[in-house]
């Protein structure tokens, strides 16, 4: 386990590009890497008088502990999903139009797959319960093995499609889009490494983790997204997500995105239509385009790899004058609980901490799913 507010340094395999002919060209393994900083902090605290310890020492677990844990449990779990979301900037499905069949998950399946996540059990949906019984009606008529229909049947969800687990849950994140969803350049210059471009006539600032594409398909100065490999390219327009952004003179406005722009190279994630490497320029009157309506809030179902995100606790310290502290690890989770008395008002006091951390490290091994959205 990590210590109390470090930073764990995450390496990231290299990537190469080959090379025909009979001669050596021996390529520079550049080494990437991510951090996770664990330094978040947060904890349930609760109190009882003697009286009411002495009334409910044999129900103590079930009235005071559980749903103590499930509260702080229910926090983080909300929390980590929407930095999660936040950080995928792929993107499948139709604004406005329910995930009701199976082709929002193909998709966002074949996203995974363009990105080359591995193809294994890994694999994960997190989707609300709204989205979920859409689905299962929508999935009725698909052929499915027989405990996966009897399951469907009597508990009402889909347990496993489109190479994934399917799991209910009501934190998925709720993407609040701004009134402006379609704008265009002043000016972008296209470079190497590129975070954030200026953009004009908006009538809201972006938020962070809202998602766009840049050019039309089909236009000379469209950004495509490439094959992670072979670099060609694909049909669609790179997606980016918003990070930060800022209001500039008038209606403009600074966009921070990611993933950062890579023309050429090992690294290269973006090209032209015909998987030619983007010059660098600056580009004038090329549409920004936001994924979904104007002021719309769209809940976002997330498939992912396991490895696409790190999760991480520390120990946090034992007090040298607490009678009552300790420290417990499970399942690479860490939590502290440490009870003390209040003498004055004959209270005994109780609180549980974790300090953890979480981050991205392979965005591009997850995808969001837009269906329906509410004004």
């Amino acid at each position: 386990m990590p210590g109390r507010g470090s930073t764990i340094r995450i390496r990231i395999p290299s990537q190469y590009t080959q090379v025909s002919g009979r001669v050596i060209d021996v390529q520079d393994g550049v080494e990437q890497s991510t951090s996770i900083t664990v330094a978040t902090q947060h904890h349930i605290a609760m109190r009882y008088n003697s009286q009411e310890y002495a009334e409910d020492l044999v129900n103590f677990q079930k009235l005071h502990l559980e749903p103590a844990m499930a509260q702080l449990v229910s926090f983080i779990d909300g929390n980590a999903l929407q930095q999660a979301t936040q950080a995928t900037y792929n993107q499948v499905g139709t604004p406005g139009t329910a995930i009701s069949t199976l082709v929002a998950p193909g998709n966002a399946r074949a996203k995974l797959n363009q990105f080359l996540a591995p193809k294994d059990q890994n694999r994960r949906l997190q989707m609300d319960s709204v989205t979920m019984g859409s689905m299962v009606v929508g999935a009725a008529g698909y052929f499915n093995p027989t405990n996966a229909i009897a399951e469907q049947y009597r508990e009402g969800l889909v347990a496993r499609t489109a190479m994934a687990d399917y799991y209910e849950n009501e934190r998925v994140w709720n993407m609040p889009n701004t009134a402006g969803t379609s704008t265009w350049t002043s000016t972008f210059t296209i470079a190497d490494g590129a975070v954030s471009l200026t953009v004009s006539s908006l009538t809201a600032v972006p938020v962070a983790g809202m998602t766009f594409t840049i050019g039309h398909v089909s236009s000379p100065n469209g950004v495509y997204s490439v094959h992670p490999e072979t670099k060609a390219a694909y049909a669609n327009l790179q997606q980016f997500v918003v990070t930060g952004s800022t209001s500039t003179a008038g209606t403009q406005s600074t966009i921070q995105f990611s993933p950062p722009i890579r023309l050429t190279g090992a690294r290269k994630n973006v090209g032209s239509s015909n998987g030619a490497d983007l010059v660098v320029s600056t580009l004038t009157s090329v549409l920004v385009r936001f994924d979904g309506g104007p002021s719309t809030t769209y809940p976002l179902p997330l498939m992912y790899h396991r490895d696409a995100f790190t999760f991480a606790t520390a120990a946090l310290p034992l007090m040298s004058d607490a009678s009552k502290c300790v420290v417990k690890t499970y399942d690479g989770i860490s939590l502290r609980v440490w009870e003390a008395s209040d003498i004055r008002n004959d209270e005994r006091l109780t609180r549980i901490d974790i300090l953890w951390g979480f981050a991205a490290i392979r965005p591009q091994w997850a995808c969001r799913l837009i269906g329906a959205g509410t004004t």
